[in-house]
């Protein structure tokens, strides 16, 4: 028999669920404030209906066609809508909690502030769905696809997401603690400030992901791809992150208080600032990544891997307190002291003379930092690895006049090294036997970049011709140990009887080659200070 239904249509008193079918095939779509509680709607075509503040509860849509139907504020508690075509479909505010969406087709379907408590979404199209402020908690969402979605301030606490794609979706503000996200695709999502606290996140995909502020104290990110992904700024004390991929990812001011990152890839991670106080770092994979500004009180790390690929084929070992030396603070700094203050003209040209340097050779990824007095300038300029000291002052002293001499002292001084270790002498502390071949394979590239650097780079002729650019200098490297070593320091500096600016070029050049007959730095001072790299690898 079949059950009688008060609708909320005016002038309509009651109808059975066959009259309200009929209805609707006759053009009839507003059905506002309906009661169909526990009515078999299976398989019914409804599209552009509306239903809103009607009570839907229990009922059976499985299969039915709800595309573009208004559903708002409608209550769906407990109802059957597997399989069902709401896609686009309006369910702002709706309450559908413990209701079957199994393989439901939500795409783009308006969510804002709907209930979806215990929901079953198990392989749910939400694609670009608007779940904003949405109540998750508890929902089953098991390889449901929510790609663009967005679910920012979503409460998907306690949800079941294994396996979901959720590829570019926003959770900003989201709150997804004890969520489970294992296997789930979250590459390129927003995530910021998303709390996620003991979540599990074994093998997500989170490459490209903005975690920037998230809370994610207590997760498991066990063997997840991190790759590209920015967490600066992000919380996870006690996290687990062994075996988890984060090269190239943004770790700058991250905390790992008492995080567990044995074996984890940390290839070319910047990560100035990061906490790691009572971390686990046994294992990690470290090629390329900066050592300094880090805090390491307490951290355990009995060994890291240095190759390129993470292969283990180049592993440094500690002993003791071996560890807290290899992770200090001291960054490797090249700094050119000009004798002379800077003026704009010389400042426009440099700009662009290191602007059309870093073209050519990379490593020169930033521009210097520039401290000007009334007598002197500094051109500061970090570096990544202790190794690639030489080959950049190599490269940074170009624009000026005492390039050649400071490029031959240079030169001299790795040749110094090379003889040393042929002769096997004085270098058998050196931290890592790898050093040396780096910086030889380093200085021949910047060698050759200087060469092409001189022949096709217009600004570099242009900054020659100005006085600042002739004015004497001093090089001064600075390694991750802290030890300075002056690579270079023309006689003529400091020395103020002499008014340069109103030498002509003749006087200057002979005063210039008499200036090329410099001091070597003594051999001991040279393997000493190479005595002090922490091989990093590049």
């Amino acid at each position: 028999m079949i059950p009688t239904i008060k609708v909320g249509i005016q002038g309509v008193a009651s109808m059975t669920v066959e009259e309200l079918l009929e209805q609707y095939a006759a053009g009839v779509l507003n059905f506002n404030g309906v009661d169909l509680a526990e009515a078999n709607l299976s398989g019914a075509k409804l599209s552009g209906v509306n239903l809103s503040d009607a009570n839907l509860s229990i009922v059976n849509l499985s299969g039915a066609n709800l595309s573009e139907a208004n559903l708002s504020n409608t209550k769906l508690n407990v109802a059957r809508l597997s399989g069902a075509n709401l896609c686009s479909a309006i369910l702002n505010n709706a309450s559908l909690n413990v209701t079957n969406l199994i393989r439901a087709d939500l795409a783009r379907a308006q969510l804002k502030g709907t209930s979806l408590i215990r929901a079953e979404l198990i392989r749910a199209d939400l694609s670009r769905a608007d779940l904003l402020e949405a109540n998750l908690t508890s929902a089953d969402l098991r390889e449901a696809t929510l790609r663009l979605a967005n679910l920012r301030y979503a409460n998907l606490s306690e949800a079941i997401l294994k396996g979901a794609s959720m590829t570019g979706a926003n959770l900003e503000m989201a709150n997804l603690n004890a969520s489970d996200l294992s296997r789930c695709d979250i590459s390129g999502a927003n995530l910021r400030d998303a709390e996620l606290r003991q979540a599990n996140l074994r093998h997500a995909n989170l490459s490209g992901s903005d975690l920037s502020g998230a809370n994610l104290r207590w997760a498991d990110l066990s063997g997840a791809n991190l790759r590209w992904a920015d967490l600066s700024g992000a919380k996870l004390s006690g996290a687990t992150l062994i075996g988890a991929d984060l090269s190239n990812a943004n770790l700058t001011n991250t905390i790992f208080i008492h995080a567990d990152l044995t074996q984890a890839k940390l290839i070319r991670a910047e990560w100035i600032g990061a906490d790691l106080t009572g971390s686990t770092l046994t294992g990690a994979k470290l090629y390329a990544t900066s050592r300094f500004g880090l805090k390491t009180e307490g951290m355990i790390c009995e060994w890291v891997d240095l190759s390129p690929v993470g292969d283990r084929s180049i592993i440094q070992n500690f002993h003791s307190q071996e560890s807290r030396e290899f992770f200090n603070e001291t960054p490797p700094t090249i700094r050119i002291i000009v004798d002379a203050a800077i003026e704009h003209e010389a400042n426009f040209a440099l700009a662009g003379a290191y602007y059309q340097i870093a073209q050519e050779y990379r490593a020169l990824k930033q521009p210097p930092s520039m401290e000007s007095g009334p007598r002197r300038t500094v051109f500061t300029f970090h570096v990544d690895s202790d190794e690639a000291l030489f080959p950049t002052a190599y490269i940074a002293i170009l624009p000026f006049l005492d390039a050649v001499s400071t490029q031959k002292n240079i030169s001299r001084m790795v040749e110094m090294i090379n003889n040393e270790i042929i002769a096997n002498q004085n270098l058998k502390s050196l931290k890592s036997p790898h050093i040396v071949k780096e910086l030889n394979i380093l200085l021949e590239q910047a060698m050759s970049q200087a060469t092409t650097i001189k022949q096709m780079k217009k600004n570099l002729e242009v900054a020659a011709k100005l006085n600042f650019c002739k004015a004497p200098t001093q090089t001064i490297l600075t390694n991750s140990s802290a030890q300075t070593l002056i690579a270079h320091d023309n006689p003529q500096f400091g020395k103020r009887f002499i008014n340069r600016s109103a030498l002509n070029a003749s006087a200057y050049d002979y005063i210039s080659s008499e200036a090329t007959k410099y001091i070597l730095p003594s051999l001991n001072m040279v393997i000493d200070f190479v005595k002090g790299f922490h091989y990093i690898g590049h």
